[in-house]
Order: structure tokens, then C-alpha cells, then sequence
């Protein structure tokens, strides 16, 4: 019962919308196709840059789907990143139906994507995780070798967003999900950087702290003034994309 629970509580994908994203955004948007080891197809894009040799691997939030990143995306692309942005099973074009242990499978095979198919080395690779992404970029992270990891707007797991939102009542009893990015961080060695908006009414800037704390050296912890959970990138303006750059350039050297 509980992930029944899930998809009412967890997951809120949107369906995709037809039109020529490559056009509308003005990105150079390669459609990528691949699969998860279940055979779930999935879905992305990959827009590549000469500028620097670091390719972003971006695991997005639980709502929407890819086309709702494509603002932010303009911006990581400007830096000079390559960045592959994929939706997870059940989210925009990707078929099948979400799940904790099928979102791991999607980043795995994200992961894959780049490192079989394209040839991309490990050393040139970040993970960026953004909200729920951050708990799938972190599995991800102790499975698979990276330069680095990044986490944006993220929780220690869905119990300590169940007990800051209901006052230490148990309500992760109600769903399946658990996703423990807390727990994952103890096996992950490379260098993790923590950015949270101080003003975040999703998930706790408390939250935030705590994914920090829960984190191995080398890392680091952005605060990022002002921002809500949603709006940290617009907020943050040009000092936090310095500041994301300044750490990929960092760890892809």
C-alpha cells in the first residue's frame, strides 16, 4: 500500500509537450535515447560545449520533467558546460512509472550513457542533484566513480522531511520511499558541495545543514541568501554560478 501512497505523495511528473525545444530554447539539444538495466526507455538531452572538458550529469527535481529546466539549462550551458539532462521513468517522454529503486536505475544508466556510449571519462563527470534528484545523485555517487558531486536544495532522507513537516509524527510510514542521501554520503569519496537557500520553505535550510554535515571531506557549503526552494539559480544570480563553475573547474582539472 504505502507505494501506492507514492505516487500521489512523491512523484509529480508532467506529461510532454511537442514542440522544437532546440529552436524555442536556442540550445544546442542532441535527443538522446537509452535504457535502464529493466529496459525502461528513457529519455534526455545532451548539450555539448568545447569550452571545458566537464560534463555535468543533472538529475532533476520530482515535478515536471526536462522542458521545465531548460532556463536553468541556458545558463549552465553559457558557463561552458557540456550537460546531460535526462527524465527519470514515468516523467515527460520516459516510459514506465516511478519508483525509488527505478530512479536509481535511471541515473545508472544515465551514467552509462555517458561513460559507454560516448566515452566520456569519470574524471570529467559531475553529478548534480537538485531536490529529490540530489538523494538519486548521491546513490549514484556511491555506486559509480565521478569528479564530483553536487547537492542543490536537497535532504538527508524522507524521514527527516516527514518529521520537520509534521512535528516528529512518523508520517514516512505512508510511503515506500525512503531515499537516504544521508546514509549513501558515508560511502562517497570524492568532493561533495552542499548549496542550500537560506529561505527555502521546500525542504529546510535546517535540511540542508544536515546533508552538509553528513557529508565526507573534501566539502564545501553555499548558502545562498534570499532563495526560496525554487527559485535558488534566479536568486543566486551570477555570484552561485561562479560558485558552481569554481567547483567543476576544480575537481575536472
Amino acid at each position: 500500500m504505502p507505494e501506492f501512497f507514492d505516487q500521489y505523495l512523491v512523484y509529480h511528473p508532467a506529461p510532454w509537450v511537442e514542440r522544437d525545444w532546440a529552436r524555442a530554447s536556442r540550445l544546442p539539444l542532441e535527443d538522446v535515447w537509452f535504457e535502464a538495466e529493466d529496459g525502461t526507455r528513457l529519455f534526455g538531452w545532451y548539450t555539448p560545449s568545447t569550452v571545458t572538458p566537464a560534463v555535468l550529469l543533472w538529475c532533476h527535481g520530482n515535478a515536471g520533467n526536462i522542458i521545465n529546466r531548460l532556463d536553468n539549462l541556458a545558463y549552465l550551458h553559457q558557463l561552458g558546460l557540456s550537460v546531460f539532462l535526462f527524465d527519470y521513468r514515468g516523467y515527460g517522454r520516459s516510459t514506465g512509472r516511478p519508483s525509488e529503486a527505478g530512479l536509481y536505475q535511471d541515473a545508472l544508466a544515465a551514467y552509462a550513457y555517458l561513460t559507454k556510449t560516448r566515452g566520456i571519462e569519470a574524471t570529467r563527470i559531475v553529478i548534480f542533484g537538485r531536490s529529490l534528484g540530489g538523494a538519486v545523485a548521491g546513490d549514484l555517487a556511491s555506486k559509480r566513480p565521478a569528479a564530483g558531486l553536487i547537492l542543490e536544495s536537497t535532504f538527508p532522507s524522507v524521514e527527516a522531511m516527514a518529521r520537520a513537516y509534521y512535528f516528529g509524527f512518523p508520517a514516512h510510514w505512508f510511503v515506500a520511499a525512503r531515499f537516504p542521501l544521508a546514509d549513501r554520503l558515508k560511502d562517497i569519496r570524492m568532493p561533495v558541495l552542499v548549496i542550500h537557500g537560506d529561505q527555502d520553505e521546500v525542504v529546510p535550510f535546517e535540511l540542508g545543514r544536515q546533508v552538509f554535515e553528513a557529508a565526507l571531506s573534501p566539502k564545501a557549503f553555499y548558502p545562498v541568501a534570499g532563495a526560496d526552494h525554487n527559485n535558488l539559480y534566479v536568486t543566486g544570480g551570477k555570484a552561485y554560478f561562479q560558485r558552481l563553475k569554481q567547483f567543476v573547474d576544480g575537481v575536472t582539472r
